[in-house]
């Protein structure tokens, strides 16, 4: 395929050797059968900050609405180095066009839901965001994302496909005149696809075309 969707990707779910140890999580899942429609970018926040390979293990300290990403024996703190690598690292993402991302599942740079984060006492709260991923969703709110062991799920996964393709879809709308007639047709192609989640929704987003052949 000339034109594959570009997919951001945690680079350890690909076989690339940056995990905390030198190894690896690849799923094949991602990488035999999703891959072979999508382009993938991959991302390992903890590697391209500058924390080495192999490294000391992190994880998320304090309150977890704005935790410390700190090691687990030494107490080092590499907030301030994820913290403004994440800043450049999404601006640059800006150019790759991205159509989704897939995160590392538990990473404290990485995970998406349920990461995590020990207080003073030492006592881990399953409710954290890793450090880059929140970045990433607060950067790019429109775009999809997902925990690669999420996607084993029949139902999720099917969800997070559709969104990466119609999103890839609008935006080639988006590329072409600003006419009435290219928005009709995008609506008239997803017809089905919106009636399966939300016959109101449909019924909304079909006013909404229709009178916008009046303007």
């Amino acid at each position: 395929m000339e034109d594959r969707i570009k997919i951001g990707i945690s680079a350890c779910l690909l076989g690339q050797n940056v995990r905390w140890n030198g190894g690896h999580a690849r799923d094949r899942y991602l990488t035999d059968t999703l891959g072979l429609y999508v382009e993938y970018v991959p991302v390992c926040p903890e590697a391209e900050c500058g924390m080495g390979i192999p490294r000391e293990t992190v994880r998320l300290v304090g309150d977890p609405e704005n935790p410390r990403l700190v090691t687990s024996k030494t107490n080092i703190d590499h907030t301030g180095r994820m913290t403004q690598w994440a800043a450049k690292k999404v601006t640059a993402l800006e150019k790759e066009d991205l159509c989704g991302f897939i995160f590392k599942k538990n990473s404290p740079s990485s995970g998406l839901f349920k990461v995590k984060v020990y207080n003073l006492k030492g006592v881990p709260d399953k409710s954290g965001v890793g450090m880059f991923a929140r970045k990433f969703t607060e950067h790019f709110p429109l775009i999809p994302v997902e925990e690669e062991g999420r996607l084993h799920d029949p139902k999720l996964r099917e969800t997070f496909i559709e969104q990466i393709f119609t999103l890839r879809r609008w935006r080639k709308t988006l590329d072409q005149n600003k006419r009435m007639g290219n928005l009709v047709d995008f609506h008239t192609r997803h017809k089905l696809l919106i009636l399966s989640h939300s016959p109101n929704h449909y019924r909304m987003m079909g006013k909404l075309v229709a009178g916008g052949k009046t303007l």
